[in-house]
């Protein structure tokens, strides 16, 4: 469903994406590890066209992008956007709306759907990740897992084909992050496209059907979790997978 092809992107004169490429398929949960400053997070708004490189090409089924935004144009973007949402560590939820207003926003504003339907599709997305009492909420008055979780449902409410979350619980306390990878691993059993930045280890190992492990703008290597965290083949994911455990010691 989403194919990457020798993806390069500079910021300046630093090469923070250095020829990556990678696969996911439909109804795949990719999940992307690595020492911070890999890429990772970068990778991750290239596909959504948040983000040009300058080489290469991003294809999600018959949406093209290429280098410098060059293949489709803001056609090309939109149709991407609403076809692949996005999940950020910092949850961006409108703070003038309340939280029934800000699932409902997408699909009034950018799909053009009737009122009551996408109310009814916030509400019952709003029950899906647990916040049915909380529709009439402001973002402020929402803890951190709380106000993730509406920025989920926000995301569903778009019927993405796939979803990318760029390190949704990285700003969260430990209580606050089981919810919402508790939310994200239901997705996967219902089998969301999802590709994951994240350094949840135990999400990784439990969730993941390929783990992508990023080094220095490359992949450094692919494989299912029992191969990623059992046996290791590249010295990168080896000394990442030990300053983790270490860090946790």
């Amino acid at each position: 469903m989403i194919e990457v092809r020798d993806l390069v992107k500079n910021h300046a004169s630093l090469r923070v994406l250095d020829g990556v490429s990678l696969t996911v398929r439909r109804g795949e949960v990719a999940v992307l590890i690595g020492p911070s400053g890999g890429g990772k997070s970068t990778l991750l708004r290239c596909l959504n066209g948040l983000e040009t490189f300058e080489q290469g090409e991003v294809r999600v089924e018959d949406i093209v992008l290429r280098s410098n935004g060059s293949a489709g144009g803001e056609d090309a973007l939109r149709h991407l956007r609403r076809r692949v949402g996005m999940v950020f560590q910092q949850f961006h939820l409108f703070p003038h709306l309340r939280v029934l207003a800000n699932v409902m926003a997408g699909p009034l504003w950018t799909l053009g759907r009737p009122r009551d339907e996408a109310e009814a599709t916030a509400r019952r997305l709003l029950e899906r990740v647990g916040l049915a009492d909380k529709v009439d909420a402001w973002p402020e008055q929402l803890s951190g897992g709380q106000q993730q979780r509406v920025a989920i449902a926000r995301a569903l409410a778009m019927k993405p084909e796939a979803i990318l979350f760029d390190e949704p619980t990285s700003a969260l306390d430990p209580r606050m992050a089981g919810e919402v990878l508790c939310v994200i691993t239901d997705l996967a059993r219902e089998g969301q496209t999802m590709i994951v930045v994240t350094h949840a280890m135990s999400f990784a190992r439990r969730v993941a059907h390929m783990v992508h492990v990023m080094h220095e703008g490359r992949i450094a290597e692919s494989g299912p979790p029992e191969q990623i965290f059992g046996q290791p083949r590249h010295e990168a994911t080896r000394a990442f997978l030990t300053e983790v455990i270490e860090a946790r010691g």
